[in-house]
């Protein structure tokens, strides 16, 4: 994916039900990462969040195993994540097992 296109995707209309990346905390290669989505059980649920570089390139995905309709919003992490070398933001993007991803991208700036 192209800057051009994550840059179009920043720009463009959420789904009505994506899942919002509330907040972000980056510690060395962990993303420990806040979300809420209206969960309501196994037939619609948020199931997953993804690390992209800022060429669209994934850097690793969080798999979410199951609902949260009672705990919202809720965090999960993912550890061993490499960031590239001189990079200085990526973005996070949601799932949910109904709509797919969300075209919402949630940008993270990298402290080097």
């Amino acid at each position: 994916m192209k800057l051009s296109v994550i840059i179009a995707l920043l720009a463009a209309p959420a789904f009505a039900d994506a899942p919002v990346i509330e907040n972000v905390v980056v510690s060395g290669d962990r993303f420990s990462v806040t979300l809420s989505h209206p969960d309501t059980g196994w037939d619609h649920y948020a199931d997953g969040w993804e690390v992209l570089d800022a060429q669209g390139n994934s850097l690793g995905i969080r798999e979410l195993a199951h609902p949260h309709v009672t705990e919202q919003p809720f965090t999960r992490a993912l550890s061993n994540v490499q960031i590239p070398v001189g990079a200085e933001v990526v973005y996070i993007r949601a799932r949910c097992n109904v709509d797919g991803w969300s075209d919402a991208l949630f940008e993270v700036r990298i402290d080097n």
